[in-house]
């Protein structure tokens, strides 16, 4: 039986990379690599902590990568400093695969000021945006509320959900740039994506590393809420 056309590998720091990085190990994310099995064309989102040992997993799957997609501009996700540590990221691949970041336009400043990459490194995208791996179509969602540029990527039934969307609850809202009110925004338009959407998250905090997005909006709290006023009501607080 042939493989599928679509190539997705889930990885975490701590474990499958970065496993003698104590700070890796402490903040288990979620590197995926999203791509084309018939070109061998990859992207990675979010490279972070031992980005070489990133890119020779995926490249010992017979896959090269042609590019990466950054969900937020935090540290942990794209490289930079963060807690005292510097954590490698996005300018480390760039130099190795002369690739281009996806971001989403509203986390432009963000990512080039915690990474130190410049405007020719960068690819600005709209929410509803489409890359393209391959014949593999990803598409971009803007989900602000962690961060004013958050996004999530959606392919083939499956969402990549970076900090917005957790198994159990959802990215921070008192960090700067942070907006409880848009947050309750991206998460409704989140819950409005087909049932049998299974969620990959950006952490691993909890111990399925996937879900159904039916069981999600059931049983996570962060779906509770109903209107912007009970979700402020619950939530505002934080910022």
């Amino acid at each position: 039986m042939s493989e599928p056309q679509l190539y997705f590998r889930q990885l975490l720091s701590g474990r499958d990379f970065a496993k003698e990085d104590p700070i890796a190990r402490q903040m288990v994310n979620f590197v995926y690599a999203i791509g084309d099995r018939s070109t061998g064309e990859a992207v990675i989102v979010d490279p972070a902590y031992a980005v070489d040992d990133l890119v020779d997993a995926i490249e010992a799957d017979g896959m090269r990568i042609t590019g990466a997609l950054a969900t937020h501009y935090h540290a942990d996700h794209v490289g930079g400093t963060m807690m005292g540590h510097t954590i490698e990221g996005a300018t480390t691949l760039v130099e190795r695969c002369q690739c281009a970041i996806h971001v989403q336009r509203d986390e432009v400043p963000w990512v080039q000021r915690t990474t130190g990459l410049g405007a020719s490194d960068l690819i600005e995208h709209e929410g509803g945006d489409t890359v393209r791996v391959g014949g593999i179509e990803i598409q971009l969602l803007h989900t602000p509320g962690h961060t004013p540029g958050s996004q999530c990527f959606l392919v083939e039934g499956r969402l990549v959900s970076g900090d917005t969307l957790f198994l159990e609850g959802c990215g921070r809202t008192d960090l700067p740039g942070s907006d409880p009110e848009l947050m309750f925004d991206s998460l409704q338009l989140l819950a409005g994506l087909p049932d049998d959407t299974i969620v990959y998250p950006g952490h691993m905090y909890s111990m399925p590393s996937s879900g159904q997005l039916s069981e999600l909006r059931e049983d996570n709290y962060v779906f509770k809420p109903k209107t912007r006023e009970m979700w402020m009501q619950w939530f505002g607080g934080r910022s």
